[in-house]
């Protein structure tokens, strides 16, 4: 650094930022590019949101809203055809991920929405752990799954995957998530499958606080005893909650870019982060689906940076917390939290 050169004025790149990144969904971390080859191979036609106009213009505000963004999930989901293409995906999500200075990766994923193609729930998950464990040999990315239930479908499936996850506790599958549009279905009917993977050791995180507000927190909170929570963001609306949270040491996976693309808020500068950090609430930024929102990880923290006016010591701590909200064995995460003091020391 030169001298008289004001260190707290140096602009860093996020991408060298050492992070975890704790919240990526498996189908939404596909390459635009991977999703239009694998369609041409096989004949697949894409709606025109996901060809010409990409990123898609996203809006869940309402129930058309979720449905037509579900319909652009699921068109993407179909283009996996072959052990190879999940291989592939998982592959390029962890170089992605390096790319972004990701150190270490919890990929979520639903195992239902491909048992048929794939023979059943289990076979599947074998897979992608393989693929996960080849990918992170090949990249050096820590990563591990967490696996989660559908809220869209019956309860009962989702106590399925919560011994699925269990009996894979200790062996690559760190978590038990629950997904899809928190506006559907009774979050207290799933809290059976969360105590099926509390059992087994597993961290709960499920999705609570983005398309509903505070009192969707709450119940993720009193019945499915959430650990960390996918979003969160919303907590920003309650005072009482945020501070709960933050006694409690509750993660939030914020995604910022996601939650302008379909509405919760209206643009960068609406996300209440500093609320939340200055409340003294853990954050941990992810991508939630990039290939639907069209911002990797690197980009949540450049866009955060750009709308709230973040110093490198304010992005560093939130690296820190994203490492400290891991699945990360401890001497994974000193090794990480080591780099970024010297990010900042560069």
């Amino acid at each position: 650094m030169s001298p008289g050169l004001d260190a707290s004025a140096v602009s860093r790149d996020p991408h060298a930022l050492p992070k975890a990144h704790l919240h990526l969904h498996f189908t939404g971390s596909m390459r635009h590019s991977t999703l239009l080859e694998l369609a041409e191979r096989d004949g697949i036609r894409l709606p025109e949101q996901l060809v010409s106009e990409w990123p898609p213009a996203l809006s869940a505000a309402d129930e058309k809203g979720w449905f037509r963004f579900q319909r652009l999930y699921d068109v993407a989901r179909s283009v996996l055809r072959t052990e190879d293409d999940v291989r592939r995906l998982v592959r390029e999500a962890a170089e992605d991920d390096v790319a972004d200075g990701s150190r270490w990766l919890e990929i979520q994923v639903d195992p239902s929405g491909y048992a048929a193609r794939f023979g059943g729930i289990t076979a599947f998950t074998d897979l992608v752990l393989d693929a996960v464990a080849a990918a992170s040999r090949e990249t050096g990315l820590g990563m591990a799954v967490v696996i989660a239930a559908n809220r869209t479908r019956h309860p009962l499936d989702a106590r399925t995957l919560a011994r699925l996850a269990a009996q894979y506790a200790g062996r690559g599958v760190v978590g038990f998530g629950l997904s899809n549009d928190e506006r559907r279905g009774r979050t207290e009917d799933f809290a059976p499958a969360f105590a099926i993977a509390e059992r087994a050791g597993l961290m709960l995180v499920p999705h609570g606080g983005e398309l509903r507000g505070p009192e969707h927190i709450r119940l993720c909170l009193d019945r499915l005893h959430a650990h960390r929570l996918g979003h969160g963001v919303r907590s920003a609306e309650d005072p009482d909650l945020l501070a709960r949270i933050v006694d409690a040491g509750v993660t939030l996976e914020v995604c910022p870019v996601s939650n302008v693309a379909l509405g919760v808020y209206s643009d960068p500068t609406s996300v209440p982060l500093p609320t939340l950090l200055d409340a003294g609430a853990t954050v941990a930024l992810g991508a939630d689906d990039p290939l639907l929102f069209g911002s990797r990880l690197a980009g949540q923290y450049a866009t955060m940076r750009a709308a709230h006016h973040l110093t490198d010591d304010q992005l560093a701590e939130l690296a820190r917390m994203s490492v400290r909200g891991s699945n990360a064995p401890s001497e994974v995460k000193a090794a990480i939290l080591a780099d970024i003091d010297g990010w900042l020391a560069a």
